[in-house]
């Protein structure tokens, strides 16, 4: 069997790629360029939004990891059409696909193709913990912080999204398979902030900031306001029963329980010290 794993550097790819070799399968690994990628993976360069670039790649391949982009454009599902149509053109017979929680349109293209499927749809990364500024505010002042302090995600650890991935991509059973996927526990802002303080022995203080505050803080890092109120109303005032709801589907598809915050906080202690 040979795998190719798009995103293959990025926060599920990655595992991904671990978890297949150490299947000892044969894995293709495509990025846009060279990347810190394990021995073994045969690393091939091409670009999700040019997909002529992946056209080669895909043949030889019995099963495809793709990452959809989650910018739901005209352009972008046209550029997803594409990568499905030139997937099935190669004879590639099974497609295991990263979606947004919420859904994506590519799905019906997904499940028209005549390919085995599976949709992953994982709720909220435990790894964007390191993009909110959490970390920097940490390691300089001790401080997060936050507006909407309680409100609630059951954030997924990576790793447990790649299990279930891998599953799908080498084994029978997951064909015309939607997975909701969740980490073990609902977790708001200030239950991770004491779970980061226990794990590096570091008393951290979270600071409430308003709405406001907010909106300008991503206003000045770029965001346009479609983004922000997304992010405001959908996740911190106002979050779908969904995100923070947790399934069993991990475990229901890996037989192993989901990861914990408090491991992912292990693995990426370094991060706040």
């Amino acid at each position: 069997m040979k795998v190719l794993v798009t995103g293959a550097t990025g926060s599920v790819g990655s595992y991904i790629v671990e978890q297949l070799l150490a299947k000892d399968i044969e894995v293709k690994a495509l990025s846009r360029k060279e990347g810190n990628l394990p021995k073994g993976a045969q690393v091939v360069l091409g670009d999700l939004d040019i997909p002529e670039t992946i056209k080669a790649h895909l043949h030889t391949i019995d099963s495809l990891f793709l990452i959809t982009q989650s910018e739901q454009s005209d352009e972008k599902f046209i550029k997803n059409k594409r990568i499905i149509q030139m997937a099935k053109e190669a004879n590639v017979a099974r497609i295991v696909a990263l979606i947004d929680f919420e859904g994506n349109p590519i799905e019906d293209v997904i499940k028209n193709s005549g390919m085995e499927w599976t949709l992953l749809k994982p709720v909220e990364f435990m790894k964007n913990a390191l993009y909110s500024g959490w970390a920097e505010s940490i390691q300089k002042e001790g401080i997060i912080r936050t507006a909407f302090p309680d409100s609630l995600s059951a954030r997924i650890h990576e790793a447990d999204i790649a299990d279930v991935a891998v599953r799908a991509l080498t084994e029978e059973g997951h064909d015309k398979r939607t997975y909701d996927l969740t980490g073990s526990e609902a977790l708001s802002p200030r239950s991770m902030v004491k779970q980061i303080s226990a794990v590096t022995d570091k008393y951290i203080d979270l600071v409430e900031i308003t709405e406001e505050q907010v909106k300008q803080d991503w206003k000045s890092k770029g965001y346009d306001n479609e983004f922000i109120e997304y992010f405001i109303i959908g996740i911190g005032k106002n979050p779908p029963k969904g995100a923070y709801t947790v399934l069993p589907t991990v475990e229901q598809v890996t037989g192993k329980p989901a990861r914990t915050f408090t491991q992912w906080v292990n693995e990426n202690k370094h991060y706040f010290v």
